[in-house]
């Protein structure tokens, strides 16, 4: 497993592995993360925003998933873990336990909480998201984009 920031040739693959993951749960629906429009270009999304990133995890040369950190309300050094995603195969492996470290190391340096959204239904994904600290909010922080979700969550960062 190899864990690295996303090169613009990642860009098809990862978009693949979002869209197959979001249509297997039917949540290839408006208001989840399945027609953002960035998805056709990770790369350059969050090479252009400041204190961004987004990594993929390979196995065997091949991307197999990935996550990102982007800015969310900058005024409160609050950013979201985005687009945590890997494909079945790869799953309970421990790989989004490393992404998860990954990304929190990095939003640490920049911002002083973590938000991200989600669905209930993701089981795995939400006691994840709970071992690493986050607090489960009775409803969305303002400016949330995705519509659909209905879990949303808060960390403290060190």
């Amino acid at each position: 497993m190899i864990i690295r920031e996303i090169k613009k040739e990642d860009n098809a693959k990862v978009k693949e592995i979002i869209q197959d993951s979001l249509k297997s749960l039917g949540l290839a629906i408006p208001g989840t993360a399945y027609f953002d429009p960035q998805l056709n270009d990770l790369y350059h999304y969050y090479t252009n925003l400041k204190h961004a990133n987004y990594w993929v995890v390979e196995m065997e040369g091949e991307v197999v998933g990935g996550i990102g950190i982007a800015p969310f309300n900058e005024h409160e050094k609050i950013c979201e873990l985005q687009k945590l995603y890997l494909t079945p195969q790869t799953q309970g492996l421990g790989f989004g336990k490393k992404l998860m470290e990954t990304a929190l190391s990095f939003a640490s340096k920049h911002y002083t909480k973590c938000y991200l959204e989600t669905q209930h239904e993701l089981k795995a994904a939400c006691k994840l998201y709970e071992k690493f600290g986050f607090t489960l909010l009775h409803e969305p922080l303002s400016g949330s984009d995705h519509s659909a979700m209905d879990a949303w969550y808060l960390t403290g960062l060190n």
